[in-house]
């Protein structure tokens, strides 16, 4: 290092910055290490930081691919509008400046605010972006409107999981406790080995989700940790797992009933834990008696032994913990799915301890709620679904997604005139029924969307485009699970400066202090950032996080016996009785179940077996995959030569009964729609089931409409229903769906 600062210094002709990485480009917030390397404010290369903690110089090839991403032609760096009336007319967006464009959006706002009130405008946040606090500020405190939300039906993403961790656990997001929170990582002393770690319908090492640096659990099984491995595919950490329970998709709840039913039963709990810390212990005992392993393993088609034998690995490991993902919260009876695996871990003792399953505590600021306490009460009870949704409403400030397509389309409880998009791309992902949702966005008066390329939503539907700023080009902060659970702080650092794109953070201050300046105090986005800081109860301002380019907090194990785990500073869990809840009384008034159950999927061979005779197929969606976050990056050639092609993985048994080979052009198709996509043959599949992959459109093909990028040829979303829920209305059959599969007559034109 020559001469400079900690974090930004000069080596020969380069420029270099050491930073953290979170989106845009679209990715979870790990805090990557990098080394940002500049020449004559052009990103040249990206070098993995060493001494960052976690990520200790790994990275991944979207990390690898970063100047790419910021330097393609095709990215919009300059504000532009378009008249309404041309909306799916790429030819027609005019360059404006940031103050037209400031200018315009106070306008339309004031004017809608007047004739319709200011609950006619809602906002859209993107997943995994850098957003959760500043998409729910510039809803409730700029615009304040009552009406945010991510714009998957059921909220099938992180939202259900976060949901239930409140109400059962009150408490942050839970994790395996990789030793993020530790700079000497799994040498502390205060850190212990888990013995097992049971991953659940979670990809890590392709995802990195939510936080969680993935390869960690690589680095716990050289350590010695055991895998539990529960999926309907063969993925490489089943493949070297202790014990791998291949589920039918959509089953899950009953797989783990049964699981709590061994250890129950066979007396394999920490009882001391059950009896002082839990709530509804013998009403769960009698719950789990509907699922013996045999009940299971008909339901499942996990064969019986492997089951028990999973669940006694998992209550002798000493310490044991979980890491679950997304095919948790894609299913309709997905809140019973994470309600038992928050009971799993609390049934063995595993909460917050060494090795186990950490918790984020209640203390802090929660983002998602952020500037909610500038709404006026009678416009606060105007949120979509408040009273129709409760299980959504009362812990998420969200509105329930699929309600909003309902109003626009019906103008019922009130009109819905304008949207905001933020770093998200609803028609390509991840919306049901995409084509409903684009015919409501035209209804629509006006449509801001902001992002860095012009993608199939914002041609579709959008008037003001707003370009965006990579991570390279802004100051912020990464905090893990959305500082739900803060074990690691890193800092964001702008290296350089492309085009006139402004951050989402800058956007948001800049709009706020026009439209509501009492409630933008800060006169930068330091200022913001030292703000954001406070609400994650870290000592520090933004510059000197930015010098020392990390932190870490100090962590404290079993909170609930010291009362850091509670806002009252009470010993015990944030719940409605300060203990862990197996039976969450809150429940019965929403008109649930206060128990976890198994529920059938809405279409299946058990559910729906005349349809089924049609649609023989199980069709599971959404698997990682290395190059791409969601739908995003299918522009950058090096990404693409890596996975050219939309993929459905089909098992070769079932392949050769229907005539496919490998790399043949096939249509998937069910009763809500199709999509054609390119036929992968692979036995880790089960013979019953297929996976399509999600979010992919044609960059290369025409951006005006009906085209619009190709985005329904391959969506495999126009086979996901509008609507189709869960009880609370979390949940929806992304990952539990039917259809067929047949050849098709060559590539998408």
């Amino acid at each position: 290092m020559s001469e400079g600062s900690a974090w930004q210094w000069q080596e020969g002709d380069y420029t270099v910055t050491r930073t953290c990485g979170w989106s845009p480009p679209g990715q979870h917030p790990v805090g990557w290490g990098l080394d940002l390397y500049v020449k004559d404010n052009k990103l040249v290369r990206v070098e993995g930081e060493e001494a960052q903690p976690v990520t200790q110089g790994r990275l991944g090839i979207q990390q690898l691919e970063l100047p790419a991403y910021v330097h393609h032609a095709d990215r919009i760096i300059y504000p532009m509008r378009r008249d309404p009336k041309d909306r799916g007319r790429a030819d027609k967006w005019e360059r404006i400046t940031w103050d037209e464009a400031f200018d315009m959006i106070v306008e339309k706002t004031r004017a809608i605010q007047a004739e319709f009130g200011n609950e006619a405008i809602f906002t859209i946040l993107g997943t995994g972006r850098d957003l959760w606090h500043t998409v729910p500020m510039l809803t409730f405190a700029a615009f304040r409107s009552p009406n945010f939300f991510y714009p998957q039906s059921g909220w099938s993403c992180y939202g259900p999981r976060a949901a239930i961790c409140a109400f059962s656990l009150g408490a942050g997001y839970p994790e395996i406790d990789f030793a993020a929170q530790f700079p000497d990582r799994y040498d502390n002393p205060k850190y212990t080995v888990p013995e097992c770690i049971l991953v659940y319908g979670k990809a890590p090492l392709e995802s990195n989700p939510d936080g969680l640096f993935g390869h960690s659990i690589i680095d716990m099984m050289k350590r010695g940790s055991k895998l539990i491995v529960v999926d309907p595919r063969a993925t490489w950490l089943a493949t070297r797992a202790e014990h791998f329970l291949q589920v039918r998709p959509g089953t899950d709840a009953a797989l783990l009933l049964a699981m709590i039913n061994v250890i129950i039963e066979e007396g394999l709990y920490d009882q001391e834990f059950v009896e002082k810390w839990c709530y509804g212990f013998s009403e769960l005992r009698e719950r789990a008696r509907e699922y013996p392993p045999s009940r299971a393993a008909e339901i499942t088609w996990v064969p019986e032994h492997q089951i028990i034998a999973a669940a006694r690995f998992f209550a002798a490991s000493k310490p044991a913990t979980v890491s679950w993902g997304l095919a948790v919260d894609q299913n309709p009876n997905g809140v019973q799915v994470a309600h038992s695996l928050c009971i799993l871990g609390a049934l063995t003792g595993n909460l917050d301890i060494p090795g186990g399953i950490v918790l984020g505590d209640m203390r802090g600021k929660p983002g998602p709620w952020w500037g909610f306490e500038q709404l006026p009460e009678e416009i606060a009870e105007k949120r979509l679904g408040l009273h129709e949704w409760p299980g959504v409403t009362t812990i998420l400030s969200t509105t329930q997604p699929d309600m909003v397509l309902d109003v626009i389309n019906t103008g019922k409880p009130y009109p819905l005139k304008m949207s905001f998009t933020m770093g998200s791309n609803p028609l390509a992902c991840p919306s049901a029924a995409p084509q409903q949702w684009e015919e409501g966005f035209k209804k629509l008066d006006f449509n801001v969307v902001c992002d860095l390329f012009q993608t199939p939503s914002s041609e579709a539907y959008c008037d003001l485009f707003l370009p965006v700023a990579s991570y390279a080009e802004k100051d912020g902060i990464v905090a893990t699970h959305y500082g739900l659970l803060v074990l690691f702080i890193g800092a964001i650092n702008k290296a350089l400066q492309v085009g006139e794109c402004k951050s989402d953070d800058e956007i948001m201050l800049e709009l706020g202090k026009r439209l509501n300046p009492e409630a933008f105090p800060w006169d930068s986005v330091e200022e913001l950032l030292d703000w954001e800081l406070e609400g994650y109860l870290v000592p520090m301002t933004f510059k000197e996080l930015r010098q020392a380019g990390w932190t870490v907090p100090n962590y404290e194990y079993r909170k609930y016996e010291t009362g850091s785990q509670t806002p009252t500073g009470d010993p015990g869990f944030a719940t409605t009785n300060g203990r862990v809840q197996f039976h969450i009384d809150v429940f019965e008034m929403f008109g649930e179940d206060p128990l976890p159950y198994y529920k059938e999927p809405p279409y299946s061979p058990v559910s729906t077996p005349e349809l089924s005779k049609e649609y023989p197929l199980i069709l599971t969606t959404g698997a990682r995959t290395w190059s791409y976050f969601h739908s995003e990056q299918r522009q950058i050639p090096r990404l693409r030569e890596i996975n050219p092609d939309p993929l459905v993985e089909i098992h070769p048994e079932t392949a050769a009964k229907l005539g496919i080979i490998d790399g043949d052009w096939v249509w998937i198709e069910n009763m809500f729609g199709k999509c054609r996509q390119k036929a992968r043959l692979t036995p880790i599949t089960m013979p019953d089931v297929v996976m399509a992959q999600h979010g992919f459109w044609y960059p290369e093909k025409d951006a005006s409409s009906p085209s619009l990028f190709g985005v329904y040829e391959s969506n495999i979303n126009n086979l996901i229903p509008h609507f189709v829920v869960g009880k609370l209305g979390f949940g929806a059959t992304y990952k539990c769906q039917i259809c067929k599969v047949y050849k098709a007559d060559g590539a998408p034109a």
